[in-house]
């Protein structure tokens, strides 16, 4: 395979998609706004044949203006309903760009997805996230062919209008052919993918290639450019070649029996054998080795986002449509939903007084918005026995480090220790770095471990949390000794079998749990109450604060 820069690849790509807009779905532009991107875009739109309808999607499109429905206007205007053609119709065989793709719903996306099949319109999604966790929704991604590098400004295109106007038109008349499509399989599984439609992606840009050098089959050049510029930024693992075996001898056969795979010529199986091992050493993206290291650490809660939990709402946050209703206790009113489920009726109603249009009780529509809780985080510290002010300080380290992220992520932070015969309150939840310094600073160490108490504790801070409208995530910092049960009596097994009690009830009301052991060797008991309580288990025998802080985060972020 020659080598080619990722300027190149982009050029090559916008190529391909001029070729076949439609079969390829279309592409992701991960980049801010600026001179690279809109040059991309610009080479696309002068390789598309001219009249292409290019069409943006406004951020936060109603469902009415994308899949069309009642014309207001001139519905009252004639007394009977009319319909106007959404924005997915009227894109139709064209280019649909959708701007600021990373805050896309999925439920738009599915919409989206399914207009595509409809109407035949290529996607450009651009997705202008900062952060890693800022992606448009994967349903959306499976469906768009390419991912370019525009780091750079994109290089000129080595093919002009005339010849993808040419390979458009040879397109339908390139075949495909079985050991080509078995090579992109083959890679598609070494590098990962379990997409069925990302090899499907790449054996129609293998085609497209094949049309574009004039060629009736993809090559195994063709293939490998498919390869590399559809499968390489979907890969999830490094490809690795098995060892080299020596293969067993083959059983007797008959002299008249013809193997199955004796119609394909060994020179061109060999071919394929040779793209596939091609294939697996294509280059992959920069950011794909970073994303496999902080796997190890990922981790996930139910129902909790970078700002909190998402929840309907119906007086402040994102606008999300309408419902029936009435607007009282603080629901505002959609007047254009309202008016347009009164528009069909009015032949059928009396006209009013002093009104054009007869409006009645269920004819009325609220407004509906999707807003983010708050996060907090609830630290649950285990302040007995004699390594007590190793953790604190640990612990310490942890909570500033989070609290500085506060402002930019509206986390809250509470704190709560349990030593002796009960658990304290430190700190009420807040945004404060100087109050939880001063709350953690005089805290003494040593006594007995009652974990029960601890939990307890921390199930009532979060049921608070939660009645406010705030994703709670509780944090527990144990070595797993427990000895000291909810009625103040010792013994390991009662106070055990207190601490499993509490945490099955962190698992009914859907509590995310975080239990970090910090034992000098890891605690069997400290996994079976991060799995009572539906949680996550995280052993630290030295609970570092940069560590401890990383994997908090990782669990408010998934």
């Amino acid at each position: 395979m020659t080598p080619s820069s990722p300027r190149e690849d982009a050029a090559l790509a916008a190529c391909l998609l001029a070729v076949d807009p439609a079969g390829l779905g279309g592409a992701v532009l991960r980049a801010r706004p600026g001179v690279e991107r809109d040059r991309w875009l610009g080479l696309l739109q002068s390789l598309l044949p001219s009249g292409t309808a290019l069409r943006r999607l406004p951020p936060g499109v109603a469902d009415d203006a994308l899949l069309g429905g009642l014309d207001l206007t001139a519905t009252l205007a004639t007394g009977r309903p009319v319909q106007r053609a959404g924005l997915l119709e009227a894109s139709a065989d064209g280019v649909l760009v959708m701007p600021m793709a990373e805050r896309l719903t999925r439920p738009t996306a599915a919409r989206l997805n399914a207009g595509q099949e409809r109407h035949g319109y290529a996607m450009l999604a651009l997705d202008e996230g900062l952060d890693e966790d800022e992606a448009p929704p994967p349903a959306l991604l499976d469906r768009l062919a390419f991912c370019p590098d525009l780091a750079e400004p994109p290089a000129p295109a080595p093919h002009d209008a005339g010849a993808i106007a040419a390979a458009r038109a040879r397109l339908p008349g390139v075949d495909s052919p079985e050991p080509i499509i078995e090579a992109i399989l083959a890679t598609a599984m070494a590098a990962g993918i379990l997409s069925l439609r990302a090899p499907a992606l790449a054996l129609r840009a293998a085609r497209a290639a094949a049309a574009l050098g004039g060629r009736d089959a993809p090559s195994a050049d063709d293939a490998a450019l498919a390869v590399r510029l559809v499968l390489g930024p979907r890969a999830t693992v490094l490809p690795e070649l098995p060892p080299e075996q020596e293969a067993p001898p083959p059983p007797p056969e008959e002299p008249d029996a013809q193997r199955p795979d004796d119609a394909t010529d060994p020179a061109q199986r060999g071919q394929m054998e040779d793209l596939v091992q091609e294939a697996r050493e294509v280059p992959l993206p920069a950011q794909l080795l970073a994303s496999l290291a902080a796997a190890t650490l990922r981790l996930r809660a139910p129902s909790s986002g970078r700002t909190g939990a998402e929840r309907i709402s119906l007086k402040r946050g994102r606008p999300v449509g309408s419902r029936p209703g009435e607007p009282r206790n603080g629901a505002r009113i959609a007047l254009l939903d309202t008016l347009r489920a009164a528009a069909p009726w009015q032949r059928l109603r009396p006209a009013p007084p002093r009104a054009r249009v007869a409006v009645r009780r269920e004819d009325f529509r609220i407004r509906r918005f999707r807003e983010h809780s708050e996060s907090t985080a609830i630290f649950v510290v285990d302040a007995s026995g004699s390594a007590a002010l190793h953790r604190l300080a640990e612990a310490k380290g942890a909570v500033e480090m989070l609290l500085a992220e506060c402002y930019a992520r509206r986390d809250r932070v509470g704190v709560i220790a349990f030593r002796g015969a009960a658990a304290e309150m430190l700190l009420a939840p807040t945004h404060s770095l100087v109050r939880a310094k001063r709350a953690l600073a005089g805290l003494p160490g040593g006594g007995a471990s009652p974990l029960a108490s601890g939990l307890d504790a921390a199930l009532a801070m979060a049921r608070l949390e939660k009645r406010a409208g705030r994703t709670p995530l509780i944090v527990a910092l144990t070595d797993g000794r427990a000895n000291m049960a909810r009625d103040g009596s010792s013994g390991r097994a009662a106070a055990e079998a207190d601490a499993l009690a509490v945490a099955k009830l962190l698992r009914a009301e859907g509590h995310a749990v975080l239990i970090v052991d910090t034992a000098p060797r890891p605690q069997p008991f400290a996994t079976t109450l991060a799995a009572e309580a539906g949680g996550r288990a995280l052993v630290l025998p030295q609970a570092r604060a940069e560590v401890l802080a990383g994997a908090v985060r990782q669990v408010m972020a998934a």
